[in-house]
């Protein structure tokens, strides 16, 4: 990896729409960064360096001079001050453990860990933060989410989003790593509740693509949403998170984004499964991944867990996992127990 005087040196490990969109704020933050993105596909990669575009994911813009492409995972990490995790979750595992040999910051310590992801490991549920500890080991960690839909803000469109850590002082790093004039990053200490709200606003969308599908109505989409946020709120508050957390960005303002916006691959999934076309062929024409299939499980397991009901999540879940009729599903999506709205539904 190539360096420009005093800049960071900065690996994105997935050359999706968000790896790519992200490294493209690192560069607009500090021009004089090094930010290489790493990827599977050489054709993606390579076009990143010749071309300072990414057709496939976000066609028609270019990147800034200081972000190339590599399919080298080890060349991507060589003396990285910053990796930024944003491959799909359930490949994760894999990857970190890949990517561990070759971890070494500029000044010969650890990097910083940065994750993009929201999801939940689907054989073990555990959130992307006790994954890389368990891999990685105790690395400075923080977790970057809100309504980031990658499309818009790769074209520099207005954007807020959270920035979560253990550490106040790795936040206040990150969010320097990616704040320009366009994408405001906030800081916050609550990793828990960042991670799980993140995970599971992916089903929200998916049952408002189901109820949108279905023509119910936005008297039913916005149900959905304000009932599966307080099934969220519930959930995020038993594994130790903070109910305000699920209120903020990185909640209710990311629910919004991915409930309503074409532009959110679980939301299309919601409404392509409403028109009754099997799974994996709505899953193939979406462009990439659908982190909604791969959590349904682990969230539906950490509900169960923790004694926490939620009605919404556990019928798109059934879409997803088992199977279900959308229709069936969509229809009992409101289906709580008449009582007071007030009181936890346990």
């Amino acid at each position: 990896m190539t360096r420009a005087a005093g800049g960071r040196r900065v690996a994105v490990l997935g050359a999706g729409s968000w790896g790519t969109t992200f490294a493209q704020l690192v560069a607009d933050a500090d021009p004089t960064a090094s930010v290489v993105v790493w990827g599977r596909d050489a054709s993606v990669t390579e076009e990143i360096t010749r071309e300072r575009a990414n057709s496939r994911y976000l066609p028609g813009l270019r990147l800034p001079a200081g972000v190339s492409g590599t399919t080298g995972l080890a060349a991507a990490l060589e003396g990285a001050d910053d990796v930024v995790l944003a491959v799909p979750v359930q490949r994760l595992r894999g990857v970190l453990t890949a990517a561990a040999p070759h971890l070494g910051g500029s000044g010969g310590g650890r990097p910083a860990v940065v994750s993009l992801l929201k999801g939940l490991e689907v054989d073990t549920h555990l959130r992307v933060s006790q994954l890389v500890a368990e891999v990685l080991g105790e690395l400075p960690y923080a977790v970057v989410s809100g309504p980031n839909l990658a499309r818009e803000i790769a074209e520099r469109r207005p954007c807020a989003t959270v920035v979560a850590s253990a550490h106040e002082q790795v936040a206040d790093r990150t969010a320097a790593l990616c704040a320009t004039d366009y994408f405001r990053p906030f800081t916050a200490r609550d990793v828990v509740g960042v991670e799980v709200a993140g995970a599971a606003k992916n089903l929200l969308a998916v049952g408002v693509g189901l109820a949108e599908g279905l023509g119910l109505g936005d008297n039913a989409k916005a149900s959905v949403i304000a009932l599966g946020l307080a099934e969220v709120t519930r959930l995020v508050v038993a594994l130790g998170g903070s109910a305000a957390t699920v209120a903020g960005l990185a909640g209710a303002g990311d629910a919004f984004a991915t409930c309503a916006s074409t532009l959110s691959r679980n939301h299309r999934l919601g409404v392509g499964l409403s028109q009754g076309r099997p799974l994996q062929e709505v899953l193939d024409g979406l462009g990439g991944t659908a982190e909604a299939v791969g959590t349904a499980r682990s969230i539906t397991a950490l509900a169960e867990g923790a004694g926490v009901a939620m009605g919404v999540v556990e019928q798109v879940a059934a879409v997803l996992v088992q199977g279900r009729d959308p229709r069936d599903a969509a229809l009992h999506l409101l289906s709580q127990p008449l009582r007071d709205e007030r009181l936890p539904w346990r």
